[in-house]
């Protein structure tokens, strides 16, 4: 599939998850099926998501880069240590919000779409002064991503 096709598609689900989200919370249910899915089309296409399917990279593409300065990223950003650090810290906050609430169909998804919204937030400050797809460069999903695809020996 070609690339802007595809984000010109999914650019949508961004506002939908984020805006929507808040007044219905679980939509935060796409999330959670969205990670399920790109976890595993990772084992057989590494980062496509990111490139191709990502909500929040069509938006950063198609949106953001109109106001991004489009600097270089910092190298430290991509670096195994930090982009594990911010695995192991979104996990933690991840963990901690399930801990927190309730437990319950809304605030489940009200789980997804407040990490979501948190994400596109940092996204959004990164990007502008620095360049659009500098979340990208640590963005634990895309860390993920990349970890997993690596595990497939047989991918050409």
């Amino acid at each position: 599939m070609n690339r802007k096709i595809s984000q010109l598609i999914m650019v949508w689900l961004l506002p939908v998850i984020i805006i929507e989200g808040l007044i219905f919370p679980v939509l935060g249910y796409i999330v959670f099926f969205m990670i399920l899915f790109f976890l595993v089309l990772s084992y057989f296409k590494s980062r496509f998501w990111c490139s191709h399917l990502c909500p929040r990279g069509a938006f950063l593409d198609l949106i953001l880069s109109k106001v991004s300065l489009k600097k270089r990223i910092p190298p430290f950003l991509s670096t195994n240590k930090f982009r594990w650090s911010v695995v192991a810290m979104f996990m933690v906050i991840f963990i901690l919000q399930f801990i927190l609430s309730p437990i319950n169909i809304v605030s489940v998804g009200f789980i997804f779409v407040r990490m979501c919204l948190i994400t596109t937030l940092i996204a959004i400050v990164l990007g502008i002064p620095i360049h659009q797809r500098t979340w990208c460069a640590f963005c634990p999903m895309g860390t993920l991503q990349s970890k997993i695809g690596s595990l497939n020996k047989n991918k050409k």
